[in-house]
C-alpha cells in the first residue's frame, strides 16, 4: 500500500472512530447554561480586574480581554485530543475547536464562540477611550484567537505546533 493510500486509510478509519459515539469533551458548549456561563466568566474577570487596586478600569477591560483571548485561544486551539481514555485515540490529533459540532462549520456554537471574541474587542476598545497601546494590544489578542477560528485553519497545523507524529501515542 502506498503512503498516500494509507494516509487516507487512516483518515477514513479515524472519521469512523469519530462519529460512532458522543464526544464528551466538546458535547458541553451545546449543552445548556454554556454560553451563558461563558459571558459570566467575562463578567467575573472584569470585576476581578477591577477590585485590584492601582488598576484603572481602562487597563481592567485591556486585562479582561487580553485573559479571555488567551484563555480562549489554549482551550480551544491549543489543546489537541481528549482527556478520556475510552476514546481510543479517535480525536487525539485534533484540537476542540476542531471536535465541536463534528467539525461542522459555521454552526450557530461556533458563530457565537467566534462573536464573542469581536463584542469583548469592540467594548473593550470603547472603554479605553481609543487608546492606541491598549487598541493595539486588544486588536492582537483578538486577530490572534480568530484566525484560529476561521474554516481555512480547520485541522491546520503553524510551524508544526500541535502536529500529531504517526505511530505516536500522544
Amino acid at each position: 500500500m502506498t503512503k498516500l493510500a494509507s494516509v487516507y486509510k487512516t483518515d477514513y478509519v479515524q472519521s469512523l472512530d469519530q462519529h460512532s459515539q458522543t464526544n464528551l469533551n466538546s458535547s458541553w458548549v451545546n449543552a445548556k447554561g454554556a454560553w451563558m456561563t461563558n459571558i459570566i466568566l467575562i463578567f467575573f474577570l472584569k470585576f476581578m480586574f477591577g477590585i485590584i487596586p492601582g488598576i484603572t478600569s481602562e487597563l481592567s477591560w485591556t486585562l479582561t480581554t487580553l485573559t479571555y483571548n488567551i484563555g480562549s485561544y489554549i482551550m480551544f486551539h491549543a489543546v489537541t485530543g481528549v482527556p478520556f481514555e475510552f476514546t481510543q485515540g479517535a480525536y487525539d490529533g485534533i484540537t476542540l475547536w476542531e471536535q465541536i459540532d463534528g467539525g461542522v462549520q459555521f454552526t450557530a456554537t461556533r458563530k457565537y464562540l467566534t462573536t464573542v471574541p469581536i463584542v469583548l474587542f469592540l467594548l473593550s476598545t470603547h472603554y479605553t477611550h481609543y487608546a492606541p497601546f491598549a487598541f493595539f494590544v486588544n486588536l492582537v489578542a483578538t486577530v490572534i484567537n480568530l484566525i484560529a477560528k476561521l474554516p481555512a485553519m480547520h485541522q491546520v497545523r503553524l510551524f508544526d505546533i500541535n502536529q500529531k507524529v504517526e505511530g505516536s501515542n500522544e
